[in-house]
């Protein structure tokens, strides 16, 4: 029943899946993935390559190679034990395979290995991961506004992520937080976002390293009134991040969202009433009830960043 349900949760994102992964990015990242095995099968390449078979067949993968390739079978399951996205998926996929395709190649030819590592360094200068350029109720920081917008009303609740776009935690982490953004964004309750790799002042400021030894990215902090009430992941006495995992149930457990999300609805509540009355309109009967709209996100009023 969970392969059946797996299969038809395949389909119904294929076409999603396909259009995703059309982008230059994992087009390259899929074929320097197999080029090794491009090489070792192709039929007038293969009889030219050294082998350790027993059977002087070159065309065929010889016990070293396989062993390779098992050992990065295992390292991709280990690493995908915490990967949350389809993107961290993939991309621990295609990481681990250009390792393991420079391990190979250096094996079967110095000269071949030289031009695979040529291509994966000019790989990583060139190309980068893409953007999620989904839709999102997420109001984008910079150093001059991000003090002002956490102060401006006591009332409201923040969850403000500090990222990098070089970061590819970060990048994995951006569906994960939109989503949420979709989910829980209202009057009370705002999500925001800035990039301290761009605002190193902010990064500073609020003690969020952006060292990749650190391992603080991204950082989760909770604000309201421009006060921090928490941030996740934790740091200890050497600046390091505490191990945690950035998926959408421990967000919503760790930050309490379904409790903010329902205080927050009395903020709508009371604005409302006092805009009626401030209007002259005296409250209908059953007006103390909140109208359905109100549970639904709040329309953003700011453009997404540039990215």
């Amino acid at each position: 029943m969970g392969l059946i349900t797996g299969v038809c949760t395949f389909l119904y994102h294929l076409p999603q899946i396909y259009k995703w992964l059309l982008k230059p990015y994992y087009i390259t990242s899929f074929f320097m993935t197999v080029a090794f095995l491009v090489v070792r099968k192709a039929p007038g390449l293969c009889e030219h390559l050294a082998t350790q078979r027993e059977d002087g067949n070159s065309c065929d993968f010889d016990w070293r190679e396989l062993e390779i390739l098992m050992f990065l079978s295992a390292i991709v399951m280990m690493k995908n034990r915490r990967a949350i996205t389809l993107e961290q998926h993939i991309g621990n996929f295609f990481l681990f395979s250009k390792v393991a395709n420079v391990i190979l190649f250096f094996r079967l030819d110095i000269r071949l290995g030289i031009l695979y590592l040529a291509l994966c360094v000019a790989f990583v200068m060139t190309c980068k991961p893409p953007l999620y350029m989904g839709p999102e109720y997420i109001k984008y920081f910079s150093d001059k506004t991000i003090d002002e917008e956490l102060q401006r009303d006591s009332r409201v609740t923040w969850i403000v992520e500090f990222y990098a776009n070089w970061s590819s935690e970060c990048q994995s982490f951006a569906p994960v937080f939109a989503d949420l953004s979709l989910k829980y964004n209202c009057a009370g309750l705002r999500f925001g976002k800035v990039d301290i790799g761009r605002y190193g002042e902010v990064s500073e400021r609020y003690k969020v390293s952006t060292s990749p030894l650190a391992k603080q990215l991204p950082s989760l902090l909770l604000f309201q009134g421009g006060r921090e009430l928490m941030r996740r992941p934790m740091v200890d006495n050497k600046g390091r991040a505490v191990s945690w995992t950035f998926n959408e149930e421990n967000i919503i457990r760790e930050f309490n969202l379904n409790e903010l999300f329902q205080k927050s609805k009395k903020l709508n509540k009371s604005r409302s009433l006092k805009g009626e009355e401030q209007n002259g309109f005296q409250p209908e009967e059953g007006a103390d009830e909140l109208p359905e709209d109100t549970d639904a996100p709040q329309q953003p009023t700011e453009s997404k960043k540039d990215q």
